[in-house]
């Protein structure tokens, strides 16, 4: 069920400073798969998937106020009770908010390249970001990635490529109605797109030798609790 705050309904995650965040369990059914849309603009994707499955739980990741507050007028009128929102950074929410092997498959669609070479250390698809990755998803879990940029969707596709905890998978299929915003104004300009998938092994498939260096590494395997003095 959406979250509600008086005097009217929404479907945005509360929160009143960074480290005060709900619990995950008190806002997803835990009897019920959630998928989480990274980087949801706009809203298109998001709304149109989670129409076509509604036992599924959405979770949109939105920077940008006046997005979140649109996609959340969106979801009011279409009377979706199957959409969460929350306004923060990806790697963030990832981190902190979701719970290891909750996510049983992120949308990474049309990621900001940020193609000049000085500003790639802003890209959000990193060594870190490929751990939380795994981590955060149920084995056999997907990710899934579509882009115009094809310099940048070879470096992700190669990483995960290379990296032991994934094995490629196909792509999905989407409708039209599920292609994003900035996905039809690619295809209007015949740009191409290109996409990928891969799905997430068990620990119990890695090499004991990689699994003690991803403890040592220190990536949370729960967000923190407010006792724990995280700022």
């Amino acid at each position: 069920m959406p979250v509600a705050t008086a005097p009217t309904a929404t479907c945005v995650i509360p929160q009143t400073h960074l480290t005060d965040l709900p619990p995950f369990p008190s806002v997803f059914d835990p009897a019920r798969p959630v998928e989480v849309d990274i980087g949801c603009g706009k809203g298109r994707f998001l709304l149109a998937r989670a129409a076509a499955n509604p036992n599924v739980q959405y979770l949109g990741i939105e920077r940008l106020l006046l997005r979140v507050r649109k996609i959340d007028r969106r979801v009011q009128r279409g009377g979706l009770t199957n959409v969460h929102l929350i306004r923060l950074e990806a790697g963030y929410t990832l981190r902190y908010f979701l719970p290891s092997h909750s996510v049983r498959c992120f949308y990474l669609f049309f990621p900001d390249p940020w193609p000049k070479r000085r500003h790639h250390k802003r890209r959000l698809f990193d060594a870190l970001f490929r751990t939380l990755v795994w981590s955060r998803l149920e084995p056999g879990g997907e990710i899934q990635i579509a882009t115009d940029h094809l310099d940048y969707f070879a470096d992700m596709e190669k990483a995960l490529a290379a990296d032991p905890r994934f094995e490629a998978v196909p792509a999905i299929a989407r409708t039209r109605e599920e292609q994003t915003d900035f996905e039809l104004i690619f295809r209007a300009q015949q740009l191409p797109i290109v996409a990928c998938g891969f799905r997430a092994r068990p620990a119990s498939a890695l090499a004991p030798a990689l699994l003690a260096r991803l403890a040592a590494e220190g990536v949370p395997a729960l967000p923190p609790q407010p006792d724990e003095g995280t700022s």
